[in-house]
């Protein structure tokens, strides 16, 4: 589906001011809120295999640190945009408020497709993202994390180079690490099983069984792998998966009526979330087109890839069987989309509480870092668990008390906290 008709800067402006409308802020706060503190747009020469120097344009951008150091994942992708960016921060800092960690929001990101990039490529792309940047970083300024097209190892080079410039060690400037290199136990599967610990416990006060459920979801990247195994672990069944197919450049959507196999589909495919379409073939799987996911008969619609994919113009196909819209991506529904959710009666979980779980973790990495002292993946996700839990229930208290929509209940705590740091702290 087309996601260029939606600038995500606009629509994350458009939702917050909806709120600071409802919250009465003066324009002062409006204006410090409504977008980012810091933007730092720069150019990173690499020298490539052939001999030749590419120049990658990337940015950083800084949100809003009033309530602690900026917290935000570093992506990599061909299409990449300032705008996205600039989204991207701002709902970190409603994220890290709702979920109420003592961090604030900022987002990276390089113009760059590192499939087309060897290894050593990549790794001189991470070190001279962090030589651009190195005076802005730190554990308690701006904390990078992995995210689209992002993983373990770069944020390990990442590291590595700070710490080379810096003459130190310093673990806590970045999360996301491989573990036993300062990174945390059940950080992997953090973002997707915060979606579940949020969707159970909702379906808990609708008093739905889990057991009794079925889901589409779109995206089969580490989000959404952990979100479909852990929903299918508890008793819910995956109906369709879809996702990008890198060979053809093409989306597809996996189906199979009676359930998808996840660990079989994590079998086939590849490290950027690309189901093999032929093996798929071979298990049984039908293979539709890539919008198919958005029209099963299912209860609930997991969106787990990229901004703009739930728009007026698609929403028409979405079932009338769907109960639930669980937001696993980041900006999945566009905002001229709500009202439509609304009055089909469809319960949403907003994307900022619901995949709030990546951040959260991250947070006790930065923590186990800082102390040199690791914990267990069980007090790990234990701990994960009750803060995401915490975090639902606040927001569906507040939408129950004052009939709002959850995404306006969590926006609600969220800009709260953040405005109440800004003027403790005499900014505005």
């Amino acid at each position: 589906m087309p996601t260029t008709a939606y600038n995500p800067f606009e629509n994350a402006q458009a939702q917050f001011d909806n709120v600071a409308e409802y919250l009465k802020l003066d324009e002062g706060m409006r204006e410090l809120l409504r977008q980012p503190m810091v933007e730092m747009h720069f150019a990173i020469p690499v020298k490539m295999d052939d001999g030749s120097t590419k120049v990658f344009r990337a940015f950083r951008f800084r949100h809003n640190d009033a309530r602690g150091p900026a917290k935000g994942g570093i992506r990599f992708h061909p299409h990449e945009t300032a705008d996205t960016v600039r989204a991207l921060s701002m709902w970190m800092t409603w994220k890290c408020a709702v979920v109420d960690i003592p961090l604030g929001g900022g987002k990276g990101g390089v113009i760059c497709d590192p499939h087309n990039l060897s290894r050593s490529e990549q790794e001189r792309l991470c070190r001279g993202y962090v030589r651009q940047l190195y005076k802005q970083m730190g554990p308690n300024s701006d904390v990078p994390a992995p995210d689209v097209m992002t993983n373990a190892q770069h944020m390990l080079w990442m590291m590595d180079e700070y710490e080379t410039i810096a003459g130190g060690r310093y673990p806590g400037m970045i999360t996301g690490k491989p573990v036993g290199m300062g990174g945390s136990l059940g950080r992997t599967e953090a973002t997707g099983f915060g979606v579940i610990f949020v969707l159970k416990d909702l379906l808990r006060c609708l008093d739905i069984p889990i057991e009794s459920t079925s889901a589409s979801l779109q995206g089969f990247g580490n989000v959404a792998e952990y979100t479909a195994r852990m929903f299918t672990e508890l008793g819910g069944k995956v109906i369709a998966v879809s996702c990008w197919n890198q060979s053809d450049k093409t989306a597809y959507t996996f189906k199979k009526a009676d359930g998808c196999d996840i660990p079989q589909l994590v079998e086939i495919k590849d490290s950027f979330g690309s189901i093999d379409k032929e093996k798929a073939l071979a298990l049984g799987y039908e293979v539709l087109p890539g919008d198919a996911w958005l029209s099963q008969d299912v209860d609930i619609l997991i969106p787990a890839a990229l901004e703009n994919q739930i728009t007026p113009a698609v929403f028409p196909n979405i079932s009338e069987k769907v109960k639930i819209l669980c937001e696993a991506a980041n900006g999945p529904t566009t905002p001229d989309c709500d009202e439509l959710i609304k009055n089909r009666g469809i319960m949403l979980l907003p994307d900022f509480l619901t995949n709030a779980g990546g951040v959260t973790c991250s947070y006790f990495e930065q923590v186990q870092c800082n102390m040199n002292y690791f914990w267990d993946k069980t007090e790990v996700l234990e701990k994960l668990e009750y803060s995401m839990t915490k975090a639902f229930r606040a927001v569906y208290e507040l939408s129950k008390e004052k009939n709002l929509y959850m995404r306006d209940a969590a926006y609600i705590i969220a800009i709260n906290r953040v405005a109440d740091a800004v003027r403790l702290r005499g900014w505005a």
